[in-house]
């Protein structure tokens, strides 16, 4: 049944029941894409190879199924000669995760099988009150596979360094710009593996690191506006899935990473705005990204954050040549780079010098200055400058507390 379905195999992540087709990433006014991704269209390419363990042994086969089926009285039949269609829809019914649950254990071969089924795998990888799982797992789905699976959504590993830009008729949409279903169970599926870190350690450090560049490359798909709550907690597992030790390295990895392969325009702002924990490492993170968004900006080899705000508050914006658009990118950034965490809240006079830059700004552009950006630059500047001053009262607060 099942191979009638789906011809390339049902382990496929990306299954025969819709052809993919990338849709563009957000479109702003500067023509410029998240080069992570690939705006060609897509065809269907499966994620795995096709299945062996089912189709050759046989549903009849299956340990799990056997051990409920020697259960006397069970008061229905169990339909194992209708083969994997039977399987398929004990998956669906939720009868397979209960049979799971009650025996305690899933073989390999359906696991695997189960891959794209997120609500099956979350309740697989659950851990009970003791922080023990629920079950007795022998498969993790590995790196690899993960990759190969966004690999078939568009996703470009390997990008030389460039800066890909697209096409208004891509800006605009393709044919099928519904939601790619089978992106939610991907990104399920990841953070159910990042929440047994404490158990078991499914990728590595480096892997984990990839992983968490592909989460937020995610959120440039105007596709995915729809799944920002799974967006986020996936990335807020893969935050919270290194260790202590390795955090430090792998954060300026990441933003090392994203840095390199995103423009400086209003992407590169989406990249740092989507990071939204309140978490600390979520602050670090979205910090460091602004840091080395600027650093590659200036073309500086090493991330001076006290050159860097020099090279910022230098840019005056009385200059007939001002480029405003930039300089609204860099007051943005220098801003999250700053206050998104507490490092440098104890520099006074960096934090002075960026206040008064921020006053300047917003009182030397005048009002009727209609230049590109020019009033938005303005008017951002005077609202940072606002958001400072407020931050600033509530640290004095606090430290009248202590």
């Amino acid at each position: 049944m099942l191979e009638t379905m789906y011809p390339h195999g049902v382990n496929n992540f990306l299954d025969a029941r819709s052809t993919l087709t990338l849709s563009s990433v957000y479109h702003f006014q500067s023509t410029r894409c998240f080069p992570f991704l690939d705006h060609q269209p897509l065809s269907y390419s499966s994620l795995q190879n096709p299945p062996s363990n089912l189709s050759n042994g046989g549903v009849e086969n299956c340990h799990l199924l056997q051990s409920f089926s020697a259960i006397e009285d069970i008061g229905f039949d169990l339909e194992m000669h209708q083969g994997e269609g039977f399987l398929e829809g004990m998956l669906l019914d939720g009868w397979l995760l209960n049979l799971v649950r009650i025996c305690g254990f899933v073989e390999d071969s359906v696991a695997s099988w189960t891959l794209t089924n997120s609500d099956f795998w979350d309740g697989i990888l659950s851990l009970d009150e003791a922080g023990e799982p629920l079950v007795n797992l022998g498969y993790f789905p590995s790196y690899s596979v993960l990759k190969r699976a966004m690999l078939s959504y568009g996703y470009l590993f390997d990008t030389s360094g460039t800066k890909a830009s697209i096409s208004g008729s891509t800006a605009a949409g393709g044919p099928d710009d519904s939601l790619p279903h089978n992106i939610i169970a991907w990104l399920r599926v990841v953070s159910a593996c990042c929440k047994i870190r404490k158990v078991h350690s499914i990728f590595s450090p480096s892997e984990a690191e990839e992983l968490l560049a592909i989460a937020i490359s995610l959120f440039l798909d105007r596709r995915l506006e729809g799944l920002l709550l799974v967006l986020g907690d996936c990335l807020n597992s893969l935050i919270l899935y290194f260790n202590t030790s390795e955090w430090e390295t792998s954060c300026v990895m990441v933003a090392e990473s994203i840095a390199q392969r995103v423009t400086l325009d209003l992407n590169c702002l989406r990249v740092v705005d989507c990071i939204t924990g309140t978490n600390k490492r979520s602050k670090i993170l979205r910090s460091q990204v602004a840091l080395q968004l600027l650093k590659i900006s200036f073309g500086l080899k090493v991330a001076n954050v006290e050159k860097i705000l020099k090279l910022v508050t230098s840019i005056n914006v009385k200059e007939k040549e001002c480029d405003f658009f930039r300089l609204y990118v860099y007051l943005v950034l220098m801003d999250n780079l700053l206050f998104s965490s507490d490092a440098f809240r104890d520099k006074t006079g960096m934090v002075d010098a960026w206040r008064n830059y921020l006053r300047n700004c917003s009182t030397q552009i005048g009002c009727t200055d209609w230049r590109f950006y020019a009033p938005k630059a303005r008017n951002k500047a005077s609202y940072l400058l606002q958001g400072s001053i407020l931050k600033k009262s509530s640290g004095d607060g606090k430290s009248c507390v202590r």
